[in-house]
């Protein structure tokens, strides 16, 4: 608010406004007198300009009528003018009526005020809008480029709000590298029709077509589809290779919703919008519900899942955030971001670790944190079958000890994130993260609503397979892939924490909720695409090597295992299981015996502990 003030333009607008409710005043007065004005009335017109100009201007700055950027002028701002200058009419004719009865004044000229200045207001901004969109009618340029390089003329695949929102706002940039010059959809009711004045040609097939009937100028193409499905813009990025030309997208529209980016950040294709399956469907009112006001922990924090629970649970008004994260580089990160990009400061950085009984109970006592998110967790599998005892430190008894503290003080929520290689762990990070499920079962009688989340891979994260693939693209290959067969399941990191947010909402009793993960993605096919989205050609410019499956690993993952009774939710892609319960007095020796095993660095009683742990675990001997 404080820039605000500080701007000039502010008081620019200021000025006009001022100046449009004189005008309107005036109008009135002589609309209603037919140009002869009568003295007394006269008279009135004169008394009557401070109180019209303070009382209208004032609620012109409570309706924020000089927030917006008057080159976007939408119906929303038209919406708020109304309301504006009808409260303003309603305030003066209320003073009025208190201090003079209404005696001598005309009523009309009052009705006639509030039309001119809707009308002068909203005419004024729709002409500011007129004037910024002639820089996108495809016409000879009114008004001339800044930047020396010509534009890059381009189609656009898309002909939703998306698209239009696209046309009508990176042209009125004067440095937008693009100009539009066509548009494709596969509506076909759009056919035919013009878009900003551009027309909708067809369906998105014939784009190689009529690039070599007609468009032979083209140099680039613009997807402007965010709510796509994968397999949908898989089909349309094979059409754009075809056609020779670069080609890039806008955001997902879980991306943008995430506060990530804008509608304008263009950028490449990138493999997980082959995954994505349309915007969740979130029922915000619940997630609020649990979320506004509140002083959440998220663990983890600094982490791919962390920072993106962190980024998404600043829509729903916190009251503060504690970040919690053992590395002090990500903790920095996520810290920097919600300070100078989101511009949030109820935030407290905490670097620590949560095996430390003393500092994990100093937090909790000293912030008192009503929602706990623990993302915080080793996931790397070869690296914890090599160091298993930091399985058992950070992902079992941290945990533990977390769980415990939080129900000693009443949290009212506790969150878990797990994983799909919980379900018939066959290596050390999967026991360990279903042993951590069992530990959260075991505490549900608690006052504290406890809970877990369980999904596949999340694209793109630290460690991951897909970082790991492009690195290798970069450097001219090859592409090592563990087995042909090998499958996973693969979700987007923004979708992923969407969802438990939601089952955050909906859970409290030990439930171990299931992300619908769509069909499991074949890593050698996944490679293939990362190869083609880099456009090179598997086996001719890049090679796939099968280098055998690493210690733990298993050719196909699930999300739930026979003897788990999954339940559908309120919510398509979530679903619930209830499995068996167990008590924490059962649990507790063969724990103590587990972090024992690995003080002493005991890998065979770390296995056997494990398995007495979690009954399904079948340790894997991959050599």
């Amino acid at each position: 608010m404080i820039r605000q003030f500080r701007s000039y333009n502010f008081y620019i607008l200021i000025a006009l406004d001022l100046g449009l409710v004189l005008l309107a005043h005036w109008l009135s007065y002589v609309t209603r007198f037919e140009a002869n004005i009568p003295h007394e009335q006269y008279t009135y017109f004169v008394q009557l300009i401070p109180v019209f100009s303070v009382t209208k201007l004032g609620c012109f700055y409570f309706y924020d009528l000089y927030r917006g950027m008057w080159r976007y002028t939408s119906f929303h701002d038209l919406f708020n003018i109304i309301k504006a200058a009808t409260a303003a009419s309603l305030i003066i004719m209320a003073m009025l009526l208190l201090a003079h009865r209404f005696e001598g004044f005309s009523r009309s000229v009052f009705i006639l005020d509030w039309l001119f200045t809707v009308i002068l207001l909203s005419g004024l901004r729709i002409g500011i809008r007129l004037v910024y969109g002639l820089r996108f009618i495809p016409l000879p340029r009114i008004l001339p480029r800044k930047h020396s390089s010509p534009a890059r003329k381009c189609v656009l695949l898309g002909a939703g709000a998306a698209a239009e929102k696209l046309i009508r706002d990176l042209p009125a940039n004067s440095e937008s590298p693009f100009e539009f010059v066509a548009v494709f959809d596969d509506d076909s009711g759009k056919h035919g029709r013009i878009l900003h004045g551009l027309p909708i040609v067809g369906p998105i097939k014939s784009l190689p077509y009529w690039l070599e009937s007609e468009g032979a100028s083209v140099q680039e193409i613009l997807i402007a589809m965010p709510s796509v499905g994968g397999d949908e813009l898989r089909t349309i990025v094979t059409i754009c290779e075809e056609s020779g030309l670069p080609f890039q997208t806008i955001p997902s529209l879980s991306e943008i919703a995430s506060g990530k980016v804008s509608i304008k950040a263009l950028r490449d294709v990138d493999y997980k919008d082959l995954l994505t399956r349309g915007e969740a469907r979130l029922d915000m009112d619940r997630i609020s519900e649990y979320l506004e006001g509140k002083t959440v922990l998220i663990t983890g924090a600094g982490g791919s899942i962390g920072s993106t629970l962190c980024r998404q649970i600043l829509r729903f008004s916190p009251g503060k955030l504690l970040l919690l994260d053992s590395s002090e580089a990500n903790l920095y990160a996520i810290q920097m971001e919600l300070e100078h990009e989101r511009e949030f400061k109820d935030y407290e950085p905490l670097l620590g670790s949560l095996q430390d009984r003393d500092w994990t109970s100093y937090i909790l006592d000293a912030h008192k944190p009503d929602v706990i998110f623990h993302a915080a967790a080793y996931k790397h599998v070869p690296m914890l079958e090599s160091n298993p005892w930091q399985a058992v430190y950070n992902n079992v008894q941290a945990t533990s000890l977390l769980i415990e503290l939080a129900v000693e003080r009443n949290v009212e929520r506790f969150l878990v994130v797990s994983t799909d290689k919980a379900v018939r762990p066959t290596n050390i990070m999967g026991a360990s993260k279903r042993l951590t499920e069992r530990v959260m079962q075991a505490h549900c009688q608690s006052s504290t609503r406890l809970m877990a989340v369980r999904f596949g891979n999340v694209v793109g994260s630290a460690g991951s397979v897909i970082p790991l693939f492009r690195s290798q693209i970069e450097r001219g290959g090859p592409v090592t892939v563990t087995h042909p067969d090998v499958v996973r399941y693969f979700m987007t990191v923004e979708e992923a924490c969407q969802l438990i947010l939601q089952a955050g909402s909906m859970g409290g009793e030990g439930e171990i909720f299931v992300l619908k993960m769509g069909q499991p993605v074949k890593i050698a096919e996944m490679a293939e695409d990362l190869i083609r989205l880099s456009g090179k050609e598997p086996g001719r410019d890049v090679e796939i090597k099968f280098i055998g499956l690493r210690p733990g690993e298993k050719l196909y993952e699930e999300l739930i295992t026979e003897d788990e009774g999954v339940v559908p939710t309120e919510h398509d892609q979530i679903m619930v299981l209830k499995g068996e319960g167990c008590r924490m007095e059962d649990l507790s020796p063969d724990i103590t015996a587990l972090v024992q095993a690995a003080d002493s660095r005991d890998l065979k009683r770390i296995i056997e502990a494990l398995t007495r742990l979690v009954p399904e675990y079948t340790p894997a001997n991959n050599g």
